[in-house]
């Protein structure tokens, strides 16, 4: 009892003290005048570049040295001169946090490439299956050892990470991420990168945005259930999904503490999810407000769009001065917690947990319920994002209102059939290299012209499953839009992309692209058969080659 006690004092100590060199460390990355004077000078082309450089020595000296530095100067801004120097003698370079990696699972011709009827697409798919030696990262143990050092925030299995200038894993783009590895046959590497998010669930009771520091404030859309999902169907391993279901619950129980609203309709109670980030001083102010919009339409994954935009009015429409994020109940969000509800009640049938088999069967009940009240226009057929503050639809049209579909998540037949119609209808499908992101060209990159990959992939998944032929070839030619969009690109540049324009198909320069890579392997999977590489090109030509120059080099 005596150790017991003992092992209990020495956690708190051990955590109280990672607090304190935690917040030392949120001082120069979060906040503070260290960051403010970087940012000031524009001392580097990418904002990222700063935050995520390692400090030579503990932050309180870092400070201190900076204090000395600043009186030198006490009336303005340090010369950018002076700042080089002192950053250049208190901060390393980026990228010093990993170690080499190489995935000790990857190896040649995994099986899904002999489904792949076309011979071009078959050596591109073992092409895109090569990228994943080149996305892995480690992390240094020095890290866990001296975290007051880094923004990293330490995991401690190896990730694959998006690419380019995202040097750290990220949480929905890993569910994309981990299926292409399991096509790919690497279990192992899969198993790690979702151990690393149950370990960050453990830690702070929810998955952050991503791998550093200023990101732990916000979640990103949760996905983790749906990994476990897609690891177990891969691998049958029943005693990994027994350790991990209490922590899947646990993050759930996050999301509807944390992130849910109440509200009534003719009559009903319901409950629904948004995202929301609380900000960082208790005083309300109306910058403060946009402040934490901002960061709750980042936590959303769609950072930015005009989907979040609320006018004076109320209506949805405006700037990006005008985003209200924590005032839109997201169809795609309840559209994955309904459907992680479901997944959790399956897991614990798997294992023989009837009674709360049942409680999630109930939940995701109640969601469809909810969502069928509130977010659901049968006139429209489809499913629309509800406003909190004028209590109605926004009714543009985005990718996720058929996120129910993609989910399953709805009480009637004939809901599918009008999706589909409404989805012919809306002129999102007049695009020759995919579906935009929106039909409004706001000037954010989560609008249109741009086609992002997860969007394009929850559509065709949603459409593929449905029981009418009419959905099924829609899913279809969709997926050979997008394939033979990223293939001509591929063949172009040698590399996989972000996200790409409606504008004759012109790329975007962050290269690698985890996302991206997963998408196309689950549709050379899926599709692989039928897909072709032949007809029409796009225009890829627009991109300057300075522009692919920049991206080797941010690669």
């Amino acid at each position: 009892f005596i150790g017991r006690k003992w092992d209990l004092f020495l956690n708190i100590i051990v955590g109280f003290l990672f607090i304190i060199f935690e917040w030392v460390a949120l001082e120069i990355y979060c906040s503070g005048p260290i960051l403010h004077q970087v940012q000031e000078a524009k001392l580097f082309d990418d904002d990222k570049y700063f935050v995520d450089m390692k400090l030579k020595s503990a932050p309180a000296d870092v400070l201190a040295a900076f204090k000395l530095l600043s009186n030198e100067s006490p009336n303005s801004s340090i010369p950018a001169t002076k700042l080089k120097e002192f950053l250049d003698a208190n901060f390393e370079k980026p990228g010093t946090e990993f170690e080499t990696w190489m995935p000790t699972d990857w190896h040649e011709k995994p099986k899904f490439l002999s489904g792949i009827a076309d011979e071009k697409l078959r050596m591109w798919g073992e092409e895109i299956h090569n990228l994943w030696k080149s996305l892995g990262r480690k992390i240094q143990n020095n890290v866990k050892d001296h975290p007051e050092l880094y923004s990293q925030i330490y995991t401690p299995h190896p990730v694959v990470v998006p690419g380019g200038r995202f040097r750290e894993l990220y949480y929905w783009d890993s569910y994309w991420v981990i299926n292409g590895l399991l096509l790919s046959e690497m279990t192992e590497t899969a198993h790690g990168m979702i151990q690393n998010f149950l370990f960050l669930v453990n830690r702070y009771g929810f998955v952050p945005n991503g791998g550093r520091i200023y990101y732990e404030r916000r979640s990103q859309p949760p996905f983790l259930t749906l990994m476990v999902e897609s690891y177990y169907e891969a691998t049958k391993d029943q005693q990994f999904l027994r350790e991990a279901l209490p922590v899947l619950e646990k993050e759930y129980e996050f999301w509807m503490q944390n992130r849910s609203v109440a509200l009534k309709e003719s009559g009903l109670d319901h409950v629904l999810n948004r995202y929301i980030v609380e900000a960082d001083l208790p005083r309300y102010e109306l910058k403060q407000q946009l402040w934490m919009d901002l960061k709750a339409g980042a936590e959303s994954g769609w950072d930015f769009t005009s989907r979040w935009f609320i006018n004076s009015t109320g209506h949805n429409d405006g700037t990006l001065r005008e985003t209200r994020t924590s005032q839109i109940l997201p169809t795609d969000l309840n559209a994955l917690l309904c459907r992680n509800e479901r997944t959790l009640a399956s897991f614990h049938r798997l294992l023989g947990n009837t009674e709360s088999a049942a409680l999630y069967d109930q939940a995701a009940a109640r969601r469809t319920k909810a969502m069928e009240a509130l977010l659901w226009d049968a006139e429209r057929g489809a499913w629309f994002d509800y406003n909190l503050v004028t209590h109605s639809k926004h009714f543009e049209f985005y990718p996720s209102n058929l996120a129910p579909v993609w989910a399953r998540c709805y009480s009637q037949p004939e809901m599918e059939e009008k999706a589909v119609k409404y989805l012919k209808g809306s002129g999102a499908l007049d695009f020759p290299n995919g579906v935009p992101t929106s039909l409004r060209e706001s000037g954010q990159q989560w609008d249109y012209p741009n086609a992002w990959p997860p969007l394009q992939h929850m559509l065709i998944e949603g459409l593929s499953k449905l029981s009418s032929e009419d959905a099924k070839n829609l899913a279809s030619n969709l997926a050979q839009r997008w394939i033979k969009t990223n293939w001509l690109a591929y063949e172009k540049y040698k590399a996989m992309f972000e996200k790409v324009s409606m504008f004759s198909g012109c790329l975007f320069v962050f290269l690698g692209f985890g996302w991206t890579n997963g998408v196309a392997l689950q549709l050379l999977d899926q599709y692989g058969a039928t897909l072709t590489s032949g007809g029409r090109r796009v225009c890829v030509d627009l991109l300057l080659p300075l522009a692919v120059s920049i991206a080797l080099m941010l690669h």
